[in-house]
């Protein structure tokens, strides 16, 4: 990176960028028009201003775009700064947007006779298996995890594995699936994460958004 290349930054799609859009207003950036297409396949796009692009990419990869130099600065759920641990993100800002849980879940038939507390090996499907492997591992327990991007309630109904790993908001996909919530792992809400070789060379301006955004998510 140089400190004259355009800044970009990097939002997630969906749930968390529909929440995001409020914040973005607030601190006065605005995409282009081409933005709000939803048949549009272009990924970059400018914005009201000068020297600052929007990529707009899965919100799983927010996180390595800005770790590894592509972006500047972006929005990434907690979730993803859990499980990748990223040295190169410093994640200044809890935005305060999406909130959700991370949560354990099983079949209902299957937790009203389980007890977690005499667990000594479980089988789970996740996205997140690092978190799931140290959650489990921090009370002795062994984990095998199935890597899973989606449908992750189909995996017990389907005999895949008998828990999950995954996020919820309202726990109404869970209990739509016939799967009960039996474990807290975390609260997770969406972070404004910068580049730290980025805040080295262009301090004052990714220094000047910091705020912005800081005092967008206090108002």
């Amino acid at each position: 990176m140089t400190d004259t290349e355009e800044l970009v930054f990097a939002v997630p799609k969906g749930r968390i960028w529909k929440e995001l859009q409020p914040l973005m207003d607030a601190v006065g950036i605005e995409p282009e028009s081409a933005f709000a297409d939803k048949d549009a396949r272009q990924l970059r796009f400018n914005t009201n201003v000068p020297g600052l692009s929007i990529i707009r990419v899965r919100s799983f990869d927010v996180a390595t775009f800005v770790a590894f130099g592509a972006a500047h600065l972006g929005v990434s759920g907690a979730d993803v700064l859990m499980e990748f641990d990223y040295s190169e993100i410093y994640a200044p800002l809890d935005l305060g947007i999406a909130p959700c849980r991370l949560v354990v879940a099983e079949l209902r038939a299957l937790a009203d006779e389980d007890d977690p507390s005499r667990w000594s090996h479980v089988r789970v499907a996740t996205k997140y298996p690092n978190i799931t492997h140290k959650h489990f591992a921090a009370r002795g327990v062994q984990a095998e995890c199935i890597k899973l991007n989606g449908a992750m309630e189909l995996a017990p109904t389907l005999g895949l594995c008998r828990r999950i790993v995954d996020l919820t908001a309202t726990g109404d996909t869970l209990v739509a699936n016939g799967l009960v919530e039996i474990e807290h792992i975390a609260d997770v809400t969406s972070r404004l994460v910068v580049n730290r070789a980025a805040l080295k060379t262009r301090a004052d301006e990714i220094g000047g958004w910091i705020e912005r955004f800081r005092d967008a998510a206090n108002g």
